[in-house]
């Protein structure tokens, strides 16, 4: 009995599904492929019944390798195979009847366990029973040799792949066959030469190499004891460098260290790769910057740096006036994605899978560090298109594609915006986002025929065929609606939804090509649309992220834009009639493609933005003025106007007023100015702007709550000391206590602040805003609820007579100064929400001026209009003339007896 082993070629593109064994395609095949075969060899004399065994399925098309068990090795299968082939082709197989050959698996090359290392000569021998002509294939393309010996001198990763000898025995092909792995080059990193003070000290060093190969120090390296380590997780080798001061501190030294390979023997041969150098100066001139990474330097000069952590490549800093390097650029990549990045380049289609799947878990694994590493995101991206266009020609399972996702998500995070924002504004990088668009685009559509959905963290896929009319919607959250109301069949549907784009794809246009412009951003996930057939009309529907932005446009993403950096692109696509719609924009296009909605604020026309400016320049300037007048008057009538409790509290809490919108106002004017100087600046200017504002509030509400005390607790005393503690805890304490969590609970998510148009707090994405309108409105309702309850009080027989005299007038003062400033600031902030939804002149108008003015409302309402204030002020400036006047009449005669009286008026008032 003998087993003899049989390849069948059918001429498909590959699906890797076929590769697991318990997939259903996998045993639908399997199981065709057995029945048939064993139906059709049972009329072979020699086959044993029942014997055939399909083993599995590989590239070539796809290949289906089987057995069978026969009696004899003497087999005519040619008329067999025909009628076979026939049979397969009926039932839906493109199989030949050439189609069909023996197969020996791994009989080229006798050491296929051992690793083979570039620069290895390598011989691989085609040992065929007959002594028929033969021929050499690698890739199933065809090689020069015919003979049975294929020599390969010197060889590197390039002569990878599935080599074959092509001979024939009984009529029949007659392959041999081995998959031939050859190791990369090794890529030797080295510590970046630097130069160095001149002093005993030891400098570290660092060699890396990828793991299959193991490095040694040069001879002439002198390492400290026990400095020299060996990291076999990392493929490094570390020394800490002895540089000893005699060597070096009469005349400059110049070290030149040494990394090599040790030395592999591979195929017999053993071989000899260039080192890795590095160059230590010491010096003993004087240098402006000295630092281990960047060494020594003058003012202006820049230098490169070693990488910090599990990171290869190098840092570029300058040294500044200040004597410390200042980093200006950072090369730096995650060394596990730069091993990924050069194992891709070698990659074979058969190996995708697994590949593919590493490079998403060690994403997913290492998501906080590559987010904030440009060079890092980059790598990924090269990887993705390097495994987008292996693709192209096999098909693509649901396993292969949602690892793809995965991976693309992790990039596409919203920790990563800003990453993607500075890629996008560099020359060199700024393509990155079309080319991983496009990587998308073209592995989705080598998907295989079945539908099936994949949803990962932010991206949802969908793959279906449909007629028209259709209409259906998708999304991880069912954020987009698409209908086809015409197709000319039944057409293959492949719908991306993906808000992970949003932050990759940059808004740049034809009109705006920088891609920081600030305002309009992308206001709904991103579709990618794809069908094997001509789509003429197609209606996308999309749930738009930022309520509070406007003027919408339907785009799609033009790969040919601005000289094939790519942007987003008008033509074609039609706004539809938004009627009474908030939350929905609807979209119709002529083509399929990847769409999107750029939106950006409510913009106020020209003639109402000027309007607006003057209103805001002239009334933040008088407002300003104001507070500072508030400040000053308080410092001079202090003493006296402060002479019981109740008036101490009441100045204190007006002075805190005055002090909270002056400096929430200068925030927002910086505000205004650090928006399109990123996140950072914008998140400081926010924070501050939220505390400050809030402290306005939290010191109305205690002028209310000592109105409240006064009248209710009349023979009650609480001391100054106490009242003031309790005042600044609540005035201060709370807002910051609000502004602090509000910071940590949306940090994580980059979702504190309002992106790219307003350093204010975030609305759509994490309604952060509602840290600030919750208190303030409750602050409003009960300082209304105050004022009533006191009212009544007052109102009842005889309560007046409760209150003691001295405290009558500044408690009629807070009760009119709640009154008036709460409502006043209560709309201002009403109004201002209203001018982040809506367009309406009179809203915009209205905020700029109450909001320009409210310090000029606490100047007339909180200080001018309590007479107790102008008499102390007419007091302070009447003896101040009285003092004047003295003088002269001492020097010239008795004064004018007539302006007493005035300024005794004055005082009376």
């Amino acid at each position: 009995k003998y087993v003899v082993n049989f390849s069948m070629t059918i001429n498909e593109n590959f699906d890797f599904a076929l590769t697991n064994s318990s997939s259903l395609k996998y045993q639908e095949y399997k199981k065709t492929l057995e029945n048939s075969i064993n139906s059709f060899y049972s009329s072979v004399p020699a086959y044993l019944p029942q014997s055939v065994n399909v083993t599995g399925f590989r590239l070539g098309s796809v290949v289906a390798d089987f057995s069978i068990q026969t009696t004899s090795l003497d087999l005519n299968l040619t008329s067999v195979n025909k009628d076979l082939a026939s049979s397969l082709t009926l039932q839906g197989f493109n199989v030949s009847d050439t189609g069909f050959s023996q197969s020996v698996k791994d009989g080229l090359y006798a050491n296929r366990s051992s690793i083979i290392y570039p620069g290895t000569n390598l011989t691989l021998t085609c040992n065929s029973p007959t002594n028929n002509k033969l021929t050499w294939t690698l890739n199933g393309q065809p090689l020069h040799e015919t003979s049975a010996i294929l020599p390969l001198n010197n060889v590197s990763s390039n002569n990878s792949g599935q080599y074959a000898c092509n001979t024939t025995v009984n009529s029949m092909p007659y392959v041999i066959w081995q998959v031939v792995t050859i190791e990369a080059h090794p890529k030797i990193q080295v510590t970046t030469d630097k130069t160095v003070k001149c002093e005993e000290r030891d400098i570290p060093l660092k060699c890396c190499v990828q793991k299959i190969y193991q490095l040694e120090w040069g001879p002439d390296v002198t390492c400290s004891s026990n400095s020299r380590v060996s990291d076999p997780q990392t493929g490094c080798i570390l020394c800490n460098y002895t540089l000893k001061q005699n060597d070096c501190q009469n005349i400059e030294q110049e070290k030149h260290i040494t990394c090599q390979v040790q030395n592999p023997i591979s195929g017999g041969t053993t071989l000899h790769y260039d080192p890795g150098s590095i160059t230590i100066i010491a010096t003993s001139k004087d240098f402006t910057c000295f630092d281990d990474i960047f060494g020594v330097g003058n003012i202006g000069d820049q230098k490169k740096g070693d990488c910090t952590g599990d990171m290869v490549g190098y840092q570029v800093a300058q040294c500044n006036s200040s004597t410390y390097w200042n980093p200006i650029e950072n090369y730096c990549v995650l060394r596990l994605f730069q091993n990924l990045k050069d194992t891709a380049e070698n990659l074979q289609v058969g190996s995708i899978p697994q590949f593919l799947a590493n490079v998403s878990s060690s994403a997913i694994t290492e998501l906080t560090n590559i987010i904030d590493s440009p060079q890092t995101v980059l790598k990924i991206v090269d990887i993705l298109q390097i495994i987008s266009s292996l693709s192209q020609t096999i098909s693509i399972n649901k396993p292969i594609m949602e690892d793809f996702l995965k991976t693309t998500d992790v990039i596409g995070s919203e920790g990563a915006r800003d990453t993607w924002v500075h890629l996008s504004t560099k020359n060199t990088t700024q393509n990155a986002s079309s080319v991983l668009l496009n990587s998308t685009v073209n592995i989705a559509l080598r998907l295989t025929d079945e539908s099936f959905p994949i949803k990962t963290n932010f991206s949802s896929l969908d793959k279906t065929s449909i007629t028209a009319p259709f209409s259906k919607t998708f999304g991880v959250h069912s954020t987009t609606q698409i209908n086809i109301p015409v197709t000319s069949a039944q057409t293959s549907l492949t719908v991306i939804i993906s808000s992970a784009l949003n932050n990759i794809l940059p808004v740049r246009n034809l009109t705006y090509n920088d891609s920081s412009q600030t305002g309009t951003i992308i206001n709904g996930d991103v579709a990618v649309v794809e069908t094997n057939s001509t789509i003429n009309n197609i209606s996308l529907s999309f749930k738009i992220n930022d309520t509070m932005l406007g003027n919408p446009q339907c785009v799609f993403w033009n790969f040919k834009l601005l000289n094939g950096i790519g942007g987003w692109d008008s033509t074609g696509c039609q706004l539809k009639s938004l009627q009474n719609e908030t939350e929905i924009v609807t979209c119709e296009c002529s083509h399929t493609t990847s769409f999107s909605i750029l939106m950006s604020p409510f913009t106020p026309d020209k003639d109402l933005a000027i309007i607006l400016d003057y209103i805001t320049y002239i009334g933040v300037a008088i407002s300003l003025g104001c507070l500072v007048l508030c400040l000053l008057i308080e410092i001079i009538i202090w003493k006296s106007v402060t002479r019981n409790d109740t008036s101490y509290m009441r100045h204190v809490s007006i002075v805190n007023i005055a002090v909270s919108l002056l400096i929430a106002d200068i925030c927002f004017i910086i505000g205004a100015a650090v928006v399109k100087q990123g996140e950072g600046p914008c998140s400081t200017a926010t924070f501050f702007m939220h505390f400050f504002y809030l402290a306005l509030f939290f010191w109305m509400l205690l002028s209310a709550l000592l109105l409240l005390y006064r009248t209710f607790m009349v023979f009650s005393r609480m001391t100054k000391g106490a009242m003031m503690a309790i005042a600044f805890t609540i005035g201060y304490g709370a807002p910051l206590i609000i502004a602090v969590v509000t910071v940590a609970s949306t940090a994580g998510r980059h979702g504190y602040i309002q992106k790219n148009y307003n350093c204010w707090l975030n609305w759509s994405q994490t309604k952060a805003l509602l840290a600030f309108v919750i208190p303030a409105l409750t602050i409003v309702a009960l300082n209304f609820l105050v004022l009533i309850v006191v009212l009544f009080k007052i109102l009842r027989r005889g309560a007046n007579a409760s209150i003691q005299p001295d405290e009558k007038h500044p408690l009629v003062v807070i009760a009119r100064c709640v009154a008036i400033l709460t409502p006043l600031f209560g709309l201002t902030w009403g109004f201002g929400i209203g001018t982040l939804v809506s367009s309406n002149r009179g809203i915009h108008i209205v905020f700029a001026f109450l909001n320009s003015l409210q310090g000029f409302f606490i100047l007339v309402f909180g200080i001018l209009l309590d007479s107790k204030v102008r008499e102390a002020l007419a007091g302070t400036f009447s003896l101040r003339n009285l003092s004047s006047n003295r003088t002269r009449s001492t020097s010239g005669g008795p004064p004018s007896s007539g302006g007493f009286p005035f300024f005794q008026r004055l005082r009376q008032r």
